[in-house]
This record gives structure tokens, sequence and C-alpha cells, in this order.
């Protein structure tokens, strides 16, 4: 039997048939247009098959669709209460989807989605309790704990991107100021990368971005500080250090075996990130004396996490 999960991101719907090894075996993937509800609804169920016309399978062969959506389900797990980037509030979606498809239908919030894909995944399978960290536009966090997806009360658990780690800090779209995201994320990154060239015109920092502030992206500062330019690592040493609040917080709060660190800042190399990381984390964390610690490690399934998460919602 196979499961499908739909990753609803930003601009695209992406959908994979996967098989009873947590592998995908088939993808297909349209762009987003919402029009509609229904249409939206429409829209997943054609990629569901499309997913069983590739493969050459009966729909007898789908036990379940998960779909990971960037916003709050409702802890049933078949209502969205609300999205960001897609007009929805309070849709029952999961009925929509069922109407064209009789399977099962699990929704979960995109993050949560990711950290169960990574955590049926980890090599270890003696673990119970992982929190993957991503690093993108925003910050995304997923918390499992025994082994099932941390929900809370109302289904919004598991938003560390919003703990405050600067006392009356930058602004976030949250509406709080000093949110982890806001320092942590490649948005956090590219703010403080410029507002360090600003103060250096000699920095190896204009170089890296063709003398354009506004081709400055994640990988400025960490290519100018490989170089040994001063200002450059000073941004890089900060961006650490931020972001070591933020996973020394989480650790002190849920001791998990392990975290996991995605998203596109995670591809760095890792003796400027993933080292420092775990270096800094060392130094701050309250266990200390603790005979065993939380692992801090890459995240391995890349853009595959939430497609195979959601398919796996039926299982947390």
């Amino acid at each position: 039997m196979y499961t499908i999960g739909i990753d609803v991101g930003g601009t695209n719907l992406k959908a994979g048939l996967v098989d009873a090894q947590y592998r995908i075996a088939a993808v297909e993937k349209m762009p987003l247009r919402w029009e509609s509800p229904e249409k939206f609804a429409a829209d997943l169920a054609a990629l569901s098959n499309g997913l069983i016309a590739q493969k050459g399978i009966a729909r007898e062969e789908v036990a379940a669709i998960g779909v990971g959506l960037p916003g709050q389900v409702d802890p049933t797990g078949t209502v969205v209460v609300r999205t960001v980037n897609i007009p929805i509030r309070n849709l029952p979606l999961a009925d929509l989807i069922r109407r064209q498809w009789e399977v099962p239908i699990f929704l979960g919030n995109d993050a949560d989605c990711a950290a169960l894909g990574e955590f049926y995944h980890f090599e270890d399978r003696s673990i119970k309790n992982l929190i993957l960290v991503t690093l993108g536009t925003g910050i995304g966090t997923g918390v499992i704990l025994n082994g099932k997806i941390h929900r809370g009360v109302n289904g919004c658990a598991g938003e560390g991107g919003h703990m405050v780690i600067v006392s009356d800090g930058v602004l976030c779209t949250c509406g709080r100021r000093g949110c982890w995201e806001r320092y942590s994320s490649a948005s956090g990154l590219i703010r403080m990368t410029k507002e360090e060239m600003e103060c250096c015109s000699d920095s190896a920092m204009w170089a890296e971005a063709a003398m354009d502030m506004e081709r400055v992206d994640g990988r400025t500062a960490f290519e100018a500080a490989k170089k040994g330019d001063a200002a450059a690592k000073r941004v890089v040493d900060q961006y650490i250090r931020y972001l070591a609040d933020g996973v020394t917080n989480l650790i002190n709060l849920l001791q998990p075996e392990v975290i996991c660190i995605g998203g596109g800042l995670s591809n760095e190399d890792d003796a400027y990130l993933l080292h420092p990381l775990q270096k800094r984390v060392e130094e701050l964390r309250y266990d200390k004396d603790a005979p065993s610690h939380t692992q801090i490690v890459k995240a391995k399934l890349g853009n595959d996490a939430g497609i195979i998460g959601a398919a796996l919602l039926g299982r947390s």
C-alpha cells in the first residue's frame, strides 16, 4: 500500500506517492492557484490522480492522503483554521477532498510534517523525541514528542521562531519584537549582512554581492568570512550566537534526543555553521553535567521532508 503526501508551498503544490519504506515513488507538481475552496480541493485531488496514473496503480492501493499546510490546523486534523499565504479561514478541507477521494484525509502544519518526515528517516530508530528547525525566510519548527507531533491545546504548538531572544528587538510579522526568526532566519541574516556592509565600505561582502546591496543573500557573509573578511566574520559570529540562543532554549525546555537543522542555510559548510553552533550550544546549555545530551545534526530529507511527513500524518 501507498500513502500520498502533499506539500502546500508558497507558490506551488507538490505531491508524492510514498511507499511502505517511507520513500517517494512518484512526484506531481502544479502552481498554487487560489480561486475558491472547492477549486483548491479539486487541485489536491487532481495531484493525487496524477500520482496513481504515473505509477499505474489503482485508487485501492492508496491508504490515505496527508496535506501539509503553511498555517494552523485544528487538533482534529480536518479543518484549516488559517494559512499564511492563502485566504483560508476555518475551511473543512479534509471533507472537501474526501468528496473526490474516499480515503482517510489528514491535515497538518507544514513544519510539523517536515519534522515527522525527518523523525521516520532518522537512523537511530530508538529515539522518541526530535525537533526540526528550518532556517528559511522565517524559522519553522516542528516538535515530535514520544513519536507523535506535539500540537498543543489548539494545534499551534511548536512555533519556536516566535520565541523572543532580544527584548524590544526588531519588529516581527507576528506583532512582537525580538523574535528568534528575525535574527536567525535567512531574512535576519540578510538584514544583518546589509547593516554591516553599510558600515564597512571596504568589506569583501560588497564583492560577493557584485557591489549591489539588492544581491545580498544568505551566503554573502559566509563566503566573505571564508576569505578572511573581518566584517563578514562579525556577521557570521553574531548569527551563530543568535541561532545558538534559540536552539539552547529548545533544549533546555524539552531535552529532545535530536535537533535537526534544515532549510537553505543548513547547506553551509559544517565548519562555518553546524560545528560552531554545536560548540556554542555546549557552552550555553543548562544540562552540562548530564550523562547524555541532545544531538544537533543536519536534516537529511531537504524538500522531500514535507511530502514524506504529510504522507505519515495518519501515524501521528
